[in-house]
């Protein structure tokens, strides 16, 4: 059994305000399954950016303002979120704790494409579940 602690398990800052991991993926052995976990500062982000699979946002700890696609709503503690594939969405902490999220995906490599990169000339595409680290720059930004 892939077992992680949520308390316990390390993150990595990717951004101001932004901190994440990628605990379970295909490079750890799932057949079907990724995730990610992260937190957010307040007033911190996640960007706007698409999956290429299906991702359900656990709010573990905070508030979250949630764009998906055209639509906003807030995501509070124990509140799950349905992202479809390649839907635009992004993730803001407007509470005054930090904001803790476990997204789970329906594959166990995904492709997330970013509107914008995390920080001047960062990567704008991760590949979760790559047995190396695989980020890259566009040459075009795409709008997600």
């Amino acid at each position: 059994m892939i077992a992680f602690d949520m308390d316990d398990f390390e993150l990595a800052p990717m951004a101001p305000g932004l901190r994440v991991s990628f605990p379970v993926h295909s490079a750890t052995g799932t057949a079907s399954t990724a995730t990610v976990l992260f937190e957010l500062d307040p007033g911190a982000e996640l960007g706007v950016h698409t999956d290429s699979a299906e991702e359900l946002l656990i709010i573990l700890q905070g508030t979250a303002e949630a764009r998906v696609g055209d639509e906003v709503g807030r995501l509070e503690r124990h509140q799950v979120g349905l992202v479809p594939p390649m839907a635009p969405h992004g993730l803001r902490n407007i509470g005054n704790d930090v904001l803790r999220v476990l997204g789970t995906f329906s594959a166990s490599t995904v492709v997330s494409t970013f509107e914008h990169p995390f920080e001047e000339d960062g990567p704008q595409v991760l590949v979760i579940g790559s047995p190396v680290a695989l980020a890259g720059r566009l040459e075009e930004a795409v709008p997600a």
